[in-house]
């Protein structure tokens, strides 16, 4: 295994590469609906802030996306990418201010709980206890690591691909470029969250003169071969 400390509760520290994911407790679904999907991304825009958060209705975060910054925002992390699933999600995130992960979690975790709890007349957790994290230290295993989070929705369509491959690339393309609850087409050129998400750092990973970013990542997630599972198998979750 390389680039990879397997601890699960990392001391963390400002500029470090962290795989935080979660999933629901008993493995039950987290997001039923279109407005779950989209309460979950505005809270990780919302929540990102050294601000305390305020107190938002489930009716008004329901509905809307997250907006563009209106205010001088102090960010807890940088979210490189997100993949959201119906009972987990996955987060590659950067700490920008100490004790930034912890906090982030932290009112990611309560305010969304709190959302579905109501929402769905609910009363406990939500998630399985306190969520995983796994440190990053190589730049090529956290390349593979955000492929391997962009490519997690592959198995609503192709449910055996971790072991075996993307038998149907066009299909599985057509798909991914459907599917909204991740940050993929903000890599790839396609806006979806762009207050959301910061690219910055895999495309530099990426740099080229003679292709454009959009277009490297693009076929590196095509790329995909399934003993690449092997190199990130220890971020799964169980």
């Amino acid at each position: 295994m390389i680039g990879c400390n397997g601890m699960r509760k990392p001391q963390f520290e400002n500029g470090q590469f962290y795989h935080i994911y979660n999933r629901g407790v008993e493995k039950r679904q987290v997001f039923l609906d279109k407005k779950d999907y989209m309460r979950c991304i505005h809270d990780f825009f919302e929540f990102n802030d050294t601000a305390s958060a305020g107190r938002f209705s489930v009716k008004r975060l329901s509905e809307v996306e997250p907006r563009k910054v209106q205010k001088r925002r102090k960010m807890l992390v940088k979210i490189h990418c997100f993949c959201l699933m119906p009972n987990h999600y996955h987060l590659l995130l950067e700490q920008t201010q100490d004790g930034g992960i912890v906090q982030f979690m932290k009112k990611f975790g309560t305010g969304y709980t709190m959302y579905f709890n109501k929402k769905y007349d609910r009363v406990g957790p939500l998630f399985q206890g306190r969520f995983k994290a796994v440190l990053l230290d190589d730049d090529s295993y956290l390349m593979h690591l955000s492929r391997y989070i962009h490519l997690n929705p592959v198995e609503l369509v192709e449910p055996h691909w971790k072991k075996n491959g993307v038998k149907n690339w066009n299909k599985t393309n057509k798909f991914l470029e459907s599917y909204r609850w991740s940050s993929y087409l903000d890599y790839i050129g396609r806006k979806n969250y762009p207050s959301v998400i910061d690219t910055r750092f895999i495309y530099e990973l990426m740099a080229s003169d003679r292709k454009s970013p959009t277009t490297l990542y693009k076929r590196f997630v095509k790329e995909w071969m399934a003993q690449d599972v092997n190199i990130v198998g220890d971020l799964l979750l169980e």
